[in-house]
């Protein structure tokens, strides 16, 4: 799986739109909108600290530790 395809599998699984999850994260939404689109690639260090953010503050509506 590559990095935007797990970026939108973290997202999805705290039932967020794209929308709060830019926001909850401070980031733009064109930016995340590129990063799913697969416009732009993300750093993998920010996914992993953003998949630990949600872990930690448990976001994650599914019940899922895919993330590492």
């Amino acid at each position: 799986m590559d990095l935007r395809e797990e970026l939108i599998k973290l997202r999805e699984s705290t039932n967020m739109n794209r929308r709060q999850f830019s926001e909850y994260f401070h980031i733009p939404y064109r930016t995340m909108q590129d990063w799913e689109l697969g416009n732009r690639s993300m750093p993998e260090y920010l996914l992993r600290l953003m998949a630990y953010k949600v872990m930690v503050e448990k976001l994650d509506k599914k019940g899922e530790d895919t993330y590492e």
